[in-house]
């Protein structure tokens, strides 16, 4: 990482250190623990909004996954990777043999404090990113909000949603289509296809261009198979797009409508009761699920959200910079509907292209 590489020298003598010798001081320190201190290209992990308790948040999300995590993967042990032989290793008095295993050695007892689980920073306010190491991020999810769905049993008071991210690379659009392409492939490559929409949200990022972010990868799902099919209403699956700053974070994932965007406070007010479980969205095929009409009726945001489509930001608190959100679906790689078909909303950005 840039800010774990060579920090300058403090300035000498009497002068006052200014403020950014503090700031790479204090990064300087996060490094000493090992692994990324901060959301980058490379990462896996889980994206967690919560309501301006971030600390708590981070308590709440060891907790549940810890629990869930032992769950399914057994107790947590440390990674031990065997450190690489030196190289020399007879010769005991060569000091660069002795520097080069010194630094071997160093390098394996990082590793072995690398935990299974560690927040890092996001970049943005009111968002955890718990890094994972070890674990499938969308399995663990899936199975944390399907066992909440199901005992209706709460467990968590600040954290609102919790999305799996599979991967991360650079928010630039040349870098999100070319690992697209690759990333993609497991779900959408035939001879696999389905049904599927997307899910787009930007945070302090505004060099990005959302409608040519959508239509590439919409279009590099179409690459994979023309099969592949665009359904608002319930899809087989949905891919989820969030960009922070200058790292665009990817995951696919499954029961998105059903486990209400995969947020745990409402996943688990859902009724089971069938006459309430009938709405109608996009295409009027009737999905089994409350409406949010009915579960956010105390909540003005997401009422307001409720009124402005299928935007994807009811449940997170108002950020300070502005963000914008979409959900798209996209049919076998064709080219989307021209501009004049797009709706903005005045609070969240949705777009719906068929």
């Amino acid at each position: 990482m840039a800010d774990c590489a060579q920090q300058p020298a403090q300035a000498g003598g009497g002068k006052r250190k200014n403020r950014a010798q503090y700031v790479q001081a204090k990064r300087a320190r996060r490094c000493d623990g090992g692994g990324p201190r901060q959301l980058e290209p490379g990462l896996q992990g889980i994206l967690i909004t919560c309501n301006m308790n971030e600390r708590k948040c981070v308590e709440e999300a060891y907790s549940l996954l810890n629990e869930y995590g032992d769950d399914m993967y057994g107790p947590e042990k440390f990674i031990d990777k065997d450190p690489q032989p030196s190289g020399s290793e007879g010769d005991d008095d060569d000091a660069e043999a002795a520097l080069k295993k010194e630094v071997g050695d160093l390098k394996a007892s990082t590793e072995m404090r690398l935990r299974r689980f560690q927040s890092v920073e996001s970049g943005a306010n009111n968002v955890v990113f718990i890094r994972t190491l070890g674990i499938e991020p969308e399995k663990l999810v899936h199975h944390i909000l399907q066992d909440m769905y199901k005992t209706k049993k709460k467990k968590t008071r600040v954290i609102l949603r919790m999305l799996p991210i599979s991967g991360t690379c650079k928010a630039f659009l040349e870098d999100m289509k070319k690992y697209a392409e690759t990333f993609l492939e497991p779900w959408f490559k035939a001879p696999n296809k389905g049904t599927f929409q997307i899910v787009y949200k930007s945070r302090n990022n505004s060099h990005v261009n959302r409608e040519e972010v959508i239509k590439e990868l919409a279009g590099v799902v179409g690459s994979l198979n023309s099969e592949n099919k665009v359904d608002l209403t319930n899809p087989q699956y949905t891919v989820v797009v969030e960009i922070i700053k200058a790292v665009c974070c990817l995951s696919v994932v499954k029961d998105y409508i059903l486990f209400r965007k995969y947020n745990l406070q409402e996943v688990v007010k859902s009724t089971k009761d069938p006459s309430q479980l009938h709405t109608k969205q996009g295409n009027g095929k009737e999905v089994k699920l409350e409406s949010d009409d009915k579960l956010n009726q105390n909540d003005p945001a997401a009422r307001e959200d409720n009124q402005q489509g299928v935007a994807d930001s009811s449940e997170e608190p108002r950020q300070t910079n502005p963000t914008s959100e979409t959900q798209v679906a996209h049919e076998g790689g064709t080219k989307p509907e021209p501009a004049s078909q797009i709706t903005d909303g005045p609070q969240s950005d949705t777009t719906d292209v068929s």
